[in-house]
């Protein structure tokens, strides 16, 4: 029933993805969302997310931005970074999803999406076709219409965990 806003991974935090290893699988382009993803809502890029994109450009990583806040704020976040940005996104629309891939020359079998919510970052990766890593909000004090959201993904993470471990009990 909610297997449609299940990531493809969920972590606590886009700081500990082991992005040598994503790139071994063949994966060339990583869409970040920011607010919440890498760091608190409506904050600078600070030193750890400075050396995480300098880490992933020597890597080999094509990354983008994208965001549903508008430019302003995007490209404040950007100015450190360096990297493509899409603001005014839409999530969960596609459009912009496959405008970020485009933009990186990527697709979507060499394309992962990290971000912290479910019902616009990880639904609008899985409607694109991407893979998605959802990691945990950073920071708890957001936006009223945000944590009434947060709400309704605890239920869908609770059935997500759940059929997780059921997975598990199968594999043995």
């Amino acid at each position: 029933m909610f297997r449609a806003f299940y990531p493809d991974r969920y972590t606590v935090s886009a700081y500990v993805i082991d992005f040598e290893e994503l790139y071994k699988k063949g994966y060339r382009g990583l869409i970040f969302d920011i607010d919440n993803t890498l760091v608190p809502h409506g904050a600078p890029a600070d030193d750890r997310a400075i050396r995480l994109f300098e880490r992933l450009k020597k890597i080999g990583f094509q990354c983008c931005l994208i965001s549903n806040n508008k430019e302003p704020r995007v490209k404040m976040f950007n100015e450190k970074i360096q990297v493509a940005y899409v603001y005014n996104a839409h999530k969960p629309s596609k459009k912009n999803y496959i405008k970020a891939m485009e933009i990186m020359g990527t697709d979507r079998s060499s394309t992962v999406f990290i971000g912290d919510q479910l019902f616009t970052d990880v639904w609008g990766a899985k409607r694109s076709g991407i893979p998605s890593i959802l990691v945990k909000p950073m920071n708890p004090k957001e936006e009223i219409q945000i944590v009434l959201k947060r709400y309704l993904e605890r239920i869908v993470l609770f059935f997500y965990k759940r059929s997780l471990a059921r997975e598990k009990k199968v594999e043995k």
